[in-house]
């Protein structure tokens, strides 16, 4: 099948590994000005000009049979537009909801769902009053393009307000003692069914993924179906197709939804060798109507993040199984990931840490 992906990044790239053993064929949609690099010889790459319609850009891509997405941060004009000629998974109803974080919150309070305490704010806004309602630290996020801690400002007391755009949509979350940032892959298939990988716990710094370990030692009974039981409800109603990500925070035993991703995800890297299938090609094999993979995790396993820096002397963990993007290195910049496995759940925190100290200095 030929299956178009909006974007030429590393989960672009991942995505194609993964469909070229199922005899796929690939074409991307990258943005003027975007690195093609991830997906160099993994199929025709396509700017997206502004002059060009999506009939154009629909045959340019090679009249692909499906389309997906590898952000949320795309137009609604073209995804509708790209709708009316191929199948779009997930579509642009949950590409909408989720690149605003207003209407994601929205979203999935009316389902039943708790988030951190938030509100949308603008200039006029009294945040010393907000935070004092909402609690401290108080959080300041643009409702778009706050990706990976972009557009975030932090408030630890009154009188810290930044200066607000009168131009852009803003909420503020208050603060959360979560004891652990957690996350849930899953996806669900054209017939409706739902497969849920085990919950990852997630460790972040300055914003970003730098460290995921699944399945997530130590949890309270049941919070794995109660994770579940969101995942399929929000699916339900969105009639979702493909992998969702749901980024959560664990208080006192209890989830809060924290964001949705409409994509296969960081966090869920560790598939590629933990899993019985990895969440790529379960992403494929949902949006092109074949049965979805077991997604059971083979052993205790985990990610680290190559955040701007090349990997480490192979002999400080063997076995690692390293993926590199094919990209330039800069600071802060996602240039690859280390997979890793073992029999034993703490050997391979041991690892993490290790890993961690050796790049960046903060195990």
């Amino acid at each position: 099948m030929r299956i178009a992906i909006l974007g030429c990044g590393q989960l672009a790239r991942m995505m194609a590994l993964a469909g070229w053993a199922r005899g796929h064929r690939f074409s991307f949609l990258a943005e003027p000005g975007e690195d093609p690099a991830p997906v160099e010889g993994l199929g025709e790459v396509v700017v997206a000009e502004p002059n060009l319609s999506p009939e154009l850009l629909y045959r340019a891509l090679g009249r692909p049979e499906v389309i997906t997405p590898e952000r949320e941060q795309l137009s609604a004009e073209l995804l509708n537009g790209l709708a009316q000629l191929a199948p779009v998974y997930p579509d642009g109803r949950a590409l909408t909801l989720t690149q605003h974080r207003a209407r994601e919150k929205t979203f999935i309070n009316e389902q039943g769902f708790a988030t951190a305490p938030w509100q949308a704010v603008d200039p006029h806004t009294d945040l010393d009053a907000l935070g004092d309602l909402l609690g401290w630290p108080l959080f300041i996020k643009s409702c778009e393009d706050g990706y990976d801690g972009l557009n975030q400002w932090r408030l630890d007391g009154p009188g810290k307000a930044p200066k607000l755009n009168p131009d852009i949509e803003y909420i503020a979350e208050g603060g959360v003692a979560f004891e652990r940032e957690l996350s849930l892959v899953a996806v669900r298939g054209t017939d409706g069914s739902v497969a849920c990988y085990p919950l990852t716990e997630n460790r972040h710094q300055g914003g970003v993924l730098q460290s995921s370990l699944a399945p997530a030692p130590s949890l309270p009974e049941g919070l794995q179906a109660k994770a579940e039981q969101m995942a399929h409800t929000l699916m339900a109603e969105l009639n979702y197709l493909g992998v969702l990500t749901l980024e959560l925070f664990l208080v006192e035993e209890q989830l809060l939804v924290n964001e949705l991703a409409p994509r296969v995800h960081n966090s869920g890297h560790w598939t590629q060798s933990g899993a019985d299938t990895c969440q790529f090609e379960n992403h494929l094999r949902a949006i092109t109507g074949l049965p979805l993979g077991a997604t059971r995790a083979l052993a205790p396993s985990a990610m680290v993040n190559l955040l701007g820096v090349t990997p480490p002397a192979p002999e400080l963990c063997p076995g690692a199984k390293v993926h590199w993007y094919n990209k330039g290195v800069r600071p802060g910049r996602k240039v690859g990931h280390i997979n890793l496995n073992d029999a034993n759940e703490h050997s391979v925190r041991a690892s993490v840490d290790r890993l961690v100290d050796a790049l960046y200095g903060n195990a």
